[in-house]
C-alpha cells in the first residue's frame, strides 16, 4: 500500500500547499495530487513550487484533461516536472469535468475516445518520438516532438487515469499505469475493480496502481470530524447518478433536497439533511481508529494507494500529523 494526499489550491495559498507538502512527506506520504481547476491557483506553478521544496515526495496534476490541454502541452509539462524534481512527477488525467467545461465555452464530445488520445499521444511525445499524421481524430500531430526538454528516459512518466464510469475504468485498464477513482467506500470498488482487471488482463498488464481517491476527515473528536465531512458529502450526494444513491441505501427524496439547499447555498439546511449514510457512502471520517478501520476495508477490497482528499479534517495541519501517525 502507498499512500498519497490531494491539495485544492483554491482554498489554501501556494505557500500554504507546499509546506502542507513538506510535511505530508516528512510522514511518509508518498504521492502529491494537485486540483486542476481553471478557478483556482494553477496546478502547474504549484507543483513545480513543491517539487522544489521536497526531495521524496512523488507528485502530478490531480487531475488533467484534454479539453482544457493539449497533449503537447501536458507532455511539455510533465517532462519539465519531471527534471525539476529528479524524476518524481507522475500524471493524473482524465475525460474532463463534464458540468463546468460548458462554463467556459467547451463542449466536451467524445469524452473518453478524446483521452484515449491524448495519453497515447503523451506517451509518444514524452519517449523522445516524432509524430507522424496516423488519422486520429482529435490529435492528428503531422511532426510533433519535444526538443528542448529533458527527456525520462526508458522510465517514462507514470500515467493514472481519473475514473469512474465503466467506459473510462476499462480505458484506465488499458491504457494507464494506474487509477485514480473518486470513491471511499469498498461497495464502489467491488464495481469498479473486476471492470480494471479485465482490461489490464486483455492488455496482459500487471503492477496496475488503483488509487482510492477519498474525502477524507480525521480528528480526535469523531464528531468534528465528521461535521467537516458534510459539505463535500452533500455535494458528491447531489452530483451522484441514482444507480450510485441506491448502491449505498441512500434515501433518493432526503439527495433532492440536500441538492435543493446546495443551489440556494443554504448550508444550514444541508448540514442537518446529510445524515451518517451519505457521510459514510462518499467520505472516511472520524476518529483516527475509525478512518484506520475504513482504510483497512479498502485494502482488502483492492485498492492499493489512499489518497487521503479535500477537506482531511476541521485543522488541515493536525490531519496530516495524524494520518502520519495512525494511518500511514
Amino acid at each position: 500500500m502507498t499512500y498519497g494526499i490531494e491539495f485544492v489550491p483554491g482554498n489554501v495559498n501556494v505557500k500554504q500547499v507546499v509546506n502542507f507538502c513538506k510535511l505530508a512527506e516528512s510522514k511518509d506520504i508518498d504521492f502529491a495530487w494537485i486540483t486542476n481547476h481553471y478557478n483556482n491557483r494553477h496546478c502547474y506553478a504549484v507543483l513545480a513550487a513543491v517539487a522544489q521544496a521536497t526531495t521524496t515526495l512523488k507528485m502530478g496534476p490531480g487531475i488533467m484533461n484534454s479539453f482544457t490541454d493539449t497533449p503537447a502541452a501536458m507532455a511539455s509539462f510533465m517532462c519539465t516536472l519531471n527534471e525539476i524534481s529528479d524524476g518524481r512527477a507522475v500524471l493524473g488525467i482524465g475525460p474532463g469535468d463534464l458540468s463546468t467545461l460548458p462554463k467556459i465555452a467547451i463542449q466536451p464530445e467524445k469524452p473518453v475516445a478524446r483521452l484515449e488520445e491524448a495519453i497515447v499521444q503523451i506517451r509518444k511525445l514524452v519517449a523522445g518520438e516524432e509524430i507522424k499524421k496516423s488519422g486520429m481524430k482529435f490529435f492528428d500531430y503531422d511532426g510533433a516532438k519535444l526538443t528542448g526538454v529533458t527527456l525520462p528516459g526508458k522510465k517514462g512518466i507514470p500515467v493514472y487515469v481519473g475514473a469512474q464510469g465503466p467506459k473510462v475504468l476499462e480505458l484506465a485498464g488499458k491504457v494507464g499505469d494506474g487509477a485514480l477513482i473518486n470513491a471511499s467506500n469498498p461497495k464502489d470498488f467491488q464495481v469498479a475493480i473486476p471492470i480494471i482487471k479485465k482490461a489490464c488482463d486483455a492488455a496482459g498488464k500487471k503492477n496496475f496502481d488503483i488509487g482510492a481517491y477519498t474525502a477524507m476527515s480525521i480528528d480526535m473528536s469523531e464528531k468534528k470530524a465528521r461535521n467537516a465531512a458534510k459539505i463535500v458529502a452533500a455535494f458528491i450526494a447531489a452530483g451522484s447518478p441514482p444507480e450510485l444513491l441506491t448502491r449505498h441505501g441512500l434515501d433518493l427524496h432526503n439527495v433532492a433536497k440536500i441538492k435543493e439547499a446546495l443551489g440556494k447555498f443554504d448550508f444550514k439546511t444541508v448540514g442537518e439533511l446529510v445524515g451518517d449514510k451519505e457521510i459514510d457512502a462518499f467520505t472516511i471520517a472520524g476518529t483516527p481508529e475509525m478512518v484506520k478501520a475504513k482504510c483497512e476495508d479498502l485494502t482488502k477490497a483492492g485498492v492499493t494507494q489512499i489518497i487521503f482528499g479535500s477537506p482531511l479534517g476541521p485543522d488541515m495541519t493536525t490531519s496530516i500529523r495524524l494520518l502520519g501517525k495512525y494511518i500511514v
